[in-house]
């Protein structure tokens, strides 16, 4: 097998459950740890190396932010894939250290789904829910707000012809704010 055909065999058998669970936004979620631990058993397998590496990059501005890079390895050649994010340095009840370790492990777990085409539309820091269900509420969604722009969205939806069965499909929906959506 070549390193591209490696590569595409590790993103089709790759399962990585998320494991975590954020009891005060009552998600799971899965973090760098997790898509490692799954991977290793498969890098083994195909005698490929998975390596991953870090920069802070600070703009004129003052910004600064993490780069990932995830390099994927044989004796063929390296096939890679980098993700970035900020770095708060203020944010509340972390101190410096903690706030660029943070910003590294999410730029690494973003490259890391980048590598093997993890799909992270049901995390909770996606913002789209493409997942179809029947009448089933997953609990990994979340609810719809009674104002805002996923409500109005959300009445736009109804007005051009969805159903509230459609708008189900992507947010939990009270029995509140379905009446304000039928106003």
């Amino acid at each position: 097998m070549n390193i591209y055909e490696k590569l595409v065999n590790i993103q089709g058998r790759l399962k990585a459950p998320k494991n975590q669970y954020n009891s005060f936004g009552k998600y799971k979620y899965r973090n760098c740890e997790d898509i490692l631990e799954a991977v290793k058993p498969l890098l083994v397998e195909h005698k490929v190396v998975l390596t991953i590496s870090d920069k802070v990059i600070e703009l004129d501005n003052g910004l600064s932010f993490v780069e990932s890079t995830a390099q994927f390895k044989d004796i063929e050649g390296v096939i890679e894939v980098s993700a970035q994010a900020g770095i708060d340095p203020n944010r509340k009840g972390m101190d410096v250290a903690q706030c660029f370790g943070s910003s590294s492990s999410y730029a690494r777990k973003y490259a890391l789904n980048g590598l093997f085409l993890i799909d992270d539309t049901k995390d909770s820091d996606s913002t789209n829910k493409h997942e179809t269900k029947s009448n089933a509420v997953a609990d990994d969604m979340s609810w719809l707000p009674d104002k805002g722009s996923k409500f109005d969205n959300a009445k736009k939806a109804l007005n051009s012809g969805k159903t509230m069965q459609d708008i189900r499909k992507h947010y939990k929906v009270s029995k509140k704010v379905e009446q304000l959506l039928n106003t």
